[in-house]
């Protein structure tokens, strides 16, 4: 069955924005796109909901082709070119990103959905309202987390205050050279 990973860079104190949507402080290095390269690799789509959506589709279609795109943009521009992009939106209605299925309703539906079609695994990636409901909705079969050495102390958090408590085990760690430690957990469902 295919996998909902929750893919996110934070701050240590869980955030993955600062005030006014602030992402400075996020070390991105080679090192960095080494390690989430691989995961994205094994996905075929990706979920966000249509703020995130909306700033994507602005850079990345484009992104790959550009005479100053980085290995990264190369990488992630040709993957987002075919992969499968959910935006999860009640006020968007159409999308010119071929690709694009504007999708609406429960996380727990629209995941059991997604699961029934053939493909890869399933990302999360952004998306702080979208990423909180399917982690309260009980729906991400694994989270990978890129904490960055920052105390944000207020901004868009990650995780749901009024979430239920959720097992987890830890598959990995790596400490990175820039102070970024890679988290993979797998939830532990009863």
């Amino acid at each position: 069955m295919r996998k909902v990973i929750l893919l996110e860079h934070t701050s240590l104190d869980g955030y993955l924005a600062g005030n006014d949507g602030d992402m400075e402080w996020i070390r991105v290095d080679d090192e960095t796109w080494d390690y989430v390269h691989p995961v994205i690799d094994a996905a075929d789509t990706v979920i966000w909901g249509r703020v995130t959506y909306q700033m994507m589709e602005g850079y990345w279609p484009t992104a790959a082709d550009r005479p100053d795109a980085t290995r990264h943009d190369v990488h992630h521009g040709r993957w987002l070119r075919d992969a499968t992009k959910i935006v999860l939106s009640r006020s968007l209605t159409e999308s010119s990103w071929p690709g694009t299925r504007i999708l609406s309703g429960e996380p727990r539906d629209v995941v059991a959905s997604l699961q029934r079609e053939q493909g890869k695994n399933i990302l999360v990636i952004g998306s702080a309202s979208v990423a909180r409901s399917f982690i309260r909705s009980g729906v991400i079969d694994e989270y990978r987390l890129t904490i960055n050495p920052v105390l944000l102390g207020q901004g868009t958090p990650l995780f749901p205050s009024e979430s239920s408590k959720a097992d987890l085990k830890l598959v990995s760690s790596k400490v990175l050279a820039s102070g970024v430690v890679a988290l993979h957990y797998e939830s532990q469902r009863r």
